[in-house]
């Protein structure tokens, strides 16, 4: 697989695929003609066709005889059905880049009958403004090469950190999910705010950039988060009153049980 020849194939032209697309074009790393889709949604298609110019397929078959690099964007449910329809077009001239949550490499490789170069991939929902945090994992055939190849693709729409297949389902809880915790978050800081008396937009507005500030003040300050958590605190303050109630309440307990729910259900789906 020589560079100039590479060509990325998404399977299902879904939201984390779009992303995937935007990211790619924008930051000219490959251009629309390098990039295709499939998807049994015409509409889908449709849709990515008129956004990004990048060539639609109605059949994956298809899609991979024109691919060397295929993303698998397609629904855990969904994934089993479309590696037994590819199967047979599959080389190990292919690269495999899954980021169906919850699936493993060794699953993959059993449906598809040959060992090939395959990486598993776990992004989250940022990635649709390029803010995304990506985990990528090895397996089957796949050398440095490859995933440099991966890398490059993630690195397009946030951030991305290479981790053993045994972390992903802990991955898959910690940042693939984490959005869904932070957004459950941010309303019930909105809903409380309106009853302090703010009306919604301005409590929405309110909690959006105050989360903001503090996850880029965490990125790019350089301090342990205790110490900006101190930095906010006066003793005896109202920062102070406010987290004696979390800890009361057992905020560390209550994310720790759902993180654990999370990692235990992705466990879960990769045995279906």
């Amino acid at each position: 697989m020589k560079s100039g020849e590479i060509n990325i194939g998404f399977i299902g032209a879904g939201n984390m695929a779009n992303a995937l697309i935007k990211g790619l074009i924008e930051s000219n790393i490959y251009s629309p003609e390098q990039l295709a889709a499939s998807d049994n949604d015409k509409k889908k298609l449709g849709d990515v066709s008129d956004k990004f110019g990048i060539r639609c397929y109605n059949s994956n078959k298809e899609l991979i005889r024109e691919c060397r690099v295929i993303v698998l964007s397609v629904k855990p449910q969904a994934i089993r059905d479309v590696l037994k329809e590819i199967k047979n077009e599959v080389s190990d001239g292919h690269l495999i880049i899954s980021i169906a949550a919850g699936i493993p490499v060794k699953m993959v490789l059993s449906v598809i009958g040959q060992d090939i170069p395959i990486i598993r991939v776990m992004p989250n929902t940022p990635a649709l403004i390029q803010k995304g945090m990506s985990v990528l994992a090895a397996g089957g055939t796949a050398t440095p090469y490859h995933m440099d190849i991966a890398r490059k693709i993630f690195d397009a729409i946030g951030k991305t950190m290479v981790l053993d297949e045994k972390m992903m389902d802990a991955v898959t809880a910690l940042s693939g999910s984490g959005p869904g915790y932070i957004f459950r978050i941010m309303e019930s800081f909105v809903e409380a705010g309106e009853k302090l008396g703010f009306d919604r937009d301005t409590a929405l507005l309110l909690v959006a950039q105050t989360f903001l500030g503090a996850s880029h003040l965490a990125d790019e300050s350089g301090l342990h988060l205790s110490q900006l958590r101190e930095m906010v605190t006066s003793p005896g303050g109202t920062t102070a009153a406010g987290l004696a109630i979390l800890e009361k309440k057992g905020i560390s307990e209550i994310i720790e049980a759902a993180l654990k729910a999370a990692r235990d259900r992705s466990i879960e789906l990769g045995k279906k």
